[in-house]
């Protein structure tokens, strides 16, 4: 079973920057994707980015896209998630996610989750 440890969120003033990082252990597939997701109060959970290993890609969430940036250490096994621009609607709780096919769509292993609060 693959682990995944989310960390780095708190609070940050609008306009600023959030370095999230997302440690993966026990992984051993070729092929693999790791996507982080959000989800504010009441909203339903939205996608805000995917890197899968099969093409080595990123694929970005409208919301974020042109003010996030992925980072892979596979050395470390962390996928770090910076976003810049911060604005108080990026308020949420972020996860990330494992898909062992490397598709970006069939998330079997999620992290607990860290709390992002941007204030205006």
């Amino acid at each position: 079973e693959v682990q995944l440890v989310e960390s780095g969120g708190g609070l940050v003033q609008a306009g600023g920057s959030l370095r999230l990082s997302c440690a993966a252990s026990r992984f051993t597939f070729d092929d693999y994707a790791i996507g982080w997701f959000r989800q504010a109060p009441g909203k339903e959970r939205e996608d805000v980015s995917c890197f899968t290993s099969r093409t080595d890609t990123t694929y970005y969430g409208d919301s974020v896209k042109g003010r996030a940036t992925i980072s892979i250490d596979n050395a470390k096994m962390t996928v770090d998630l910076q976003v810049n621009s911060l604005k108080p609607e990026d308020t949420a709780v972020y996860y990330c996610a494992a898909d062992s096919g490397g598709y970006c769509s069939d998330w079997t292993d999620w992290g607990q989750g860290t709390q992002v609060t941007v204030s205006s």
